[in-house]
């Protein structure tokens, strides 16, 4: 089965940088569709980025385009590089795993079989 250990988030203040890290273990790192989702108090669960191992089909939210970098390192982790951060990014990131399948067009929550635990993420102003 596919384990996956996060790391980074933290806070930062308006305008600065984040970085999260996702590491794949216990299972074969190549034939996934990695990224995050990104969940808010009150709000509803949002994919905020995904890329397919090996760098193809990445994917990203419109509220994010053009501040968030999603890349992999060919091995074994994911990366989530987010510049310009607003209070509106604040929330709790899962890193998430499918084996196969669609990673651009129509994914759903329940299309992912493996979950982080979560990062937080606090954008003060």
């Amino acid at each position: 089965q596919v384990q996956l250990v996060e790391s980074g988030g933290g806070s930062v203040q308006a305008g600065g940088s984040l970085r999260l890290s996702c590491e794949a273990s216990r299972s074969p790192y190549s034939s996934n569709c990695m990224g995050w989702f990104r969940q808010a108090p009150g709000k509803e669960r949002e994919r905020v980025a995904t890329i397919y191992t090996g760098g193809a089909n990445p994917y990203y939210s419109d509220s994010v385009k053009g501040r968030f970098t999603i890349s992999d390192n060919a091995k074994n982790t994911v990366y989530l590089q987010m510049n310009s951060l607003g209070p509106d990014d604040t929330a709790m990131y899962y890193c998430v795993a499918r084996r196969g399948g669609a990673c651009r067009d129509g994914v759903q929550v329940a299309d992912f079989a493996y979950w982080g635990q979560g990062k937080q993420v606090t954008v003060s102003s």
